[in-house]
């Protein structure tokens, strides 16, 4: 309601500057106050009309309070400092609205949104931080869909790129097994594991000499071609590798709808498909010279055309108007000297047919039946006839770490210079930071640190190197240390009860640990801070809940029930008195702290930035929890006040719930 109440004093405001000014103002900026006793919102608009209206702007905001009249669910309006506006709302009104849980009709756009997200190579376990990007992800689409968007969830899967040729690599020629052995190895519970060491291996044994390492490109060659024992390998390791990444992620709550393979994109021909269209458009140019002789490039994003000291378009002799030299400095390499596709350049087709623009399409196979029943499907060079419908989208979203933005950046100006700007404004890179740990985890996971490293703020993993934390042992140790805490306070429970407690609190954690700093913050990652049960954390929140939900037991209540029936518990006239005056403020705003979710999501997205929602979750665990201390609940004596008191942690309860829900993170029923 908050969300709703604010665009309808936006909409009334922008008719009231065109009615008496003759203005239209697109954009009417609100803001929130920094404290309740001010009002619900402040509008400094009167400072950005002053000099239009040649008026200070103290004196335009007394004419629009004086003129602007009644508006829906807003009690009045107040002139503040030099030219704000504060607007304050009926609060039994906004209040009744949230008792009755309404949800005013979305306006949300038409058209399906793409969010890709995960993308690990399918080569080794998925380490702590493909969990960020997976979370990040994930609660990116839980709050798209909480807005009432259509979402398609892809994991993209580089199943013939050099991370998988190393790891075949190790298994021919530094281990000598067999396709036979491989697979009675790719059987084993955690086959993941096994392949992590083996690239480490892998890794140092090709620093040993210069012919090692060509053999790195022969196997992806090979692999890249495909239909020889190599490919054939490759495809049975990453396979079944990336079976145990939806496992792990599972464990998580984080599902996916579908999974493109590179190996498609080859052999389906996408590349052709889009590399002709490339170079119709001029997008790609071929160099006969120079450092990149026999490569096909594009200008790098963002540098500028190539001017003669007069400032016209520097060509080669013979080159045609339009097609003006890219200076070596300035060039991406799309296909090199020896004929393969870089990186970039699949990557080009695969967001061409994820527009629907290339003309072509995958073959789908069903490919992992979630435990919920959800399938997700694989591309195929032949697939099933039946199957669901994906590309074609309106919006894409990629979430990558901040390492690929120059990548992402030159697919977008791929699109542009094929002519589609619409696509390209509406393809966005979702990108984020890396995850560290700090010494103290490092030391905790039995990692040997010297004395300059136990110094230092974060420790960097490295994969290729073999150090890092493992996503699932990472899960583990998180599980085992809240089934501690589980087992000694609530003994009486059944083991397999507790273990159940213990992976909520301790999935919570991780996903509140991972979503409260902002995207561009390296995170330093902590079990202690993790799972505290006090500060900005996962557990915290939770545990509000669990809190909430015990007052209701104590009092012979069914939260859920009392939930969805909160509006008939407690009488408007009770919301008026209670929340009127300065003597409610500190109650009201818990309840505006409620209102505010939808708000927030819709604050994320607009953003990319999911830890508002997170910083909102903290924020209304706290109002809470000052509540729950201040107020006895179930010992006050005046029977209407009560049912006002138990209605507020009811709502409370509620969307904290709800909040967490989109963050991926449910509540125990005990902490």
């Amino acid at each position: 309601m908050y969300r709703y109440l604010e665009r309808r004093l936006a909409t009334h405001m922008r008719e009231f500057l065109r009615r008496s000014y003759g203005l239209d103002v697109e954009k009417i900026v609100i803001e929130q106050p920094p404290k309740v006793e001010f009002g619900e919102y402040a509008l400094p608009l009167a400072f950005e009309l002053a000099k239009k209206l040649r008026k200070a702007p103290r004196k335009i905001v007394e004419e629009i309070v004086s003129g602007i009249g009644t508006v829906e669910g807003f009690e009045k309006f107040e002139v503040a400092g030099a030219g704000y506006i504060n607007a304050r709302v009926n609060r039994a009104e906004l209040a009744a609205a949230l008792a009755r849980d309404e949800k005013p009709r979305s306006d949300a756009p038409p058209g399906k949104i793409l969010v890709e997200h995960t993308s690990i190579n399918p080569n080794k376990a998925a380490h702590i931080g493909h969990l960020r990007n997976a979370i990040l992800g994930d609660t990116f689409v839980r709050l798209l869909q909480f807005a009432g968007r259509e979402v398609d969830v892809q994991n993209y899967i580089d199943n013939t790129g050099v991370q998988v040729a190393d790891v075949v690599v190790g298994f021919l020629h530094l281990e000598k097994k067999s396709r036979a052995e491989i697979e009675q190895l790719a059987r084993q519970p955690r086959f993941d594991y096994y392949c992590w060491d083996l690239y480490a291996k892998v890794s140092q044994w090709y620093e040993q000499s210069t012919e090692n390492k060509k053999v790195r490109l022969h196997a992806l060659h090979e692999i890249e071609q495909g239909g020889n024992e190599t490919a054939a390998v490759a495809e049975l390791i990453s396979t079944a590798v990336l079976c145990r990444h939806l496992e792990t992620m599972d464990r998580l709550d984080i599902e996916y709808d579908f999974l493109p393979r590179e190996s498609e994109i080859l052999r389906l021909h996408f590349w052709d498909a889009a590399f002709g269209k490339l170079k119709e458009a001029g997008v790609l140019s071929f160099e006969s010279d120079g450092k990149n002789k026999g490569c096909w490039v594009m200008r790098r994003a963002g540098t500028s055309k190539s001017l003669t000291t007069e400032g016209t378009l520097r060509l080669r002799s013979g080159q045609a108007p339009g097609t003006e030299e890219i200076t070596e400095e300035d060039q991406k390499v799309i296909v090199r000297s020896n004929g393969t596709v870089g990186y970039v350049g699949k990557d080009i087709a695969y967001h061409m047919w994820k527009f629907g623009l290339l003309g072509k399409d995958f073959g789908y196979q069903k490919f992992y039946l979630y435990p919920n029943g959800h399938q997700c499907w694989i591309s195929a060079e032949h697939g099933e006839p039946e199957h669901p419908h994906f590309g074609d989208v309106a919006e894409i979203y990629n979430v990558i770490d901040t390492r690929q933005a120059e990548a992402q950046s030159t697919v977008i100006e791929a699109l542009r210079g094929l002519g589609h700007n619409d696509k390209a404004d509406h393809y966005t890179h979702f990108s984020y930071e890396m995850v560290a740990l700090t010494p103290r985890c490092a030391a905790e996971l039995g990692y040997e640190l010297s004395e300059d490293e136990k110094a230092r703020s974060y420790i960097e993993v490295s994969g290729r190197k073999g150090f890092g934390v493992k996503a699932d042992d990472l899960l583990d140790a998180l599980i085992a240390s809240a089934n501690k805490e589980v087992d000694s306070r609530h003994a009486e429970l059944p083991a397999a009860e507790r273990r159940r407690i213990a992976e909520q609190i301790a999935i919570g954690a991780l996903r509140y640990f991972m979503l409260k700093y902002t995207k561009p913050s390296v995170i330093a990652f902590d079990f202690k801070d993790a799972l505290s049960f006090e500060g900005e954390t996962g557990p915290y929140a939770q545990y509000a809940v669990v809190r909430a939900t015990n007052i209701f037991r104590k009092g012979g209540l069914d939260a859920e029930t009392l939930a969805g029936n909160v509006a008939s518990y407690v009488p408007m006239d009770s919301l008026q008195r209670f929340l009127s005056g300065p003597d409610a403020n500190e109650l009201w705003e818990l309840w505006l702290a409620a209102s505010k979710t939808a708000y927030v999501v819709d604050q994320s997205i607009a953003t990319t930035e999911p830890a508002y929602l997170a910083r909102h979750v903290f924020q209304l665990a706290q109002l809470f929890n000052t509540f729950y201390h201040r107020y006895p609940i179930l010992s006050e004596e005046d029977e209407s006040r009560k049912k006002f008191l138990l209605a507020t942690a009811a709502v409370v309860r509620r969307e904290l719930i709800r909040a967490l829900a989109v963050m991926g993170i449910t509540v125990p029923p005990v902490m």
